[in-house]
């Protein structure tokens, strides 16, 4: 078995996911979603009170100015809205607006549904290994 080409598997797998996700989005017509929106979605829809957009950056793993676009685009589409923080200029805070809270049902099936396409078949025990060598090569990669 060939172990050089991880990368590029690793890159083809995302951009079949990603390709499955934004024709679920498309059937259920979702507009302003895009794959990139889905870590910062699954933290605010466990949020139950405005956050500030710094907990989004950290819950993500992106860079800050990453973030204000995603953020910057969800408000546009009426995802999420941004509140100025009373007390501290340089503190925005972000929630899901109704129209945010209401992609949660779309977003759990699209899950659901990806993950049952990249899992196949595949035995529980296959999956576990999987995960930890896919977090094994995560920290390597960060280290």
């Amino acid at each position: 078995m060939n172990t050089e080409g991880i990368i590029a598997q690793i890159a083809r797998i995302r951009e079949s996911s990603n390709a499955l996700i934004e024709t679920e989005l498309r059937k259920r017509s979702i507009k302003g979603i895009v794959p990139a929106h889905g870590a910062a979605l699954v933290f605010l829809f466990q949020q139950r009170k405005p956050v500030p957009i710094k907990a989004v950056v950290e819950s993500t793993r992106r860079v800050k100015s990453t973030v204000t676009v995603m953020i910057n685009t969800l408000e546009k589409y009426g995802y999420v809205q941004k509140i100025p923080c009373e007390t501290d200029s340089r503190v925005t805070y972000v929630e899901l607006t109704e129209k945010g809270r209401k992609l949660k049902k779309d977003f759990n099936e699209i899950s659901t549904l990806l993950r049952k396409k990249i899992y196949g078949n595949m035995a529980k025990g296959d999956r576990e290994v999987l995960i930890e060598l896919l977090t094994e090569i995560e920290q390597n990669i960060r280290a």
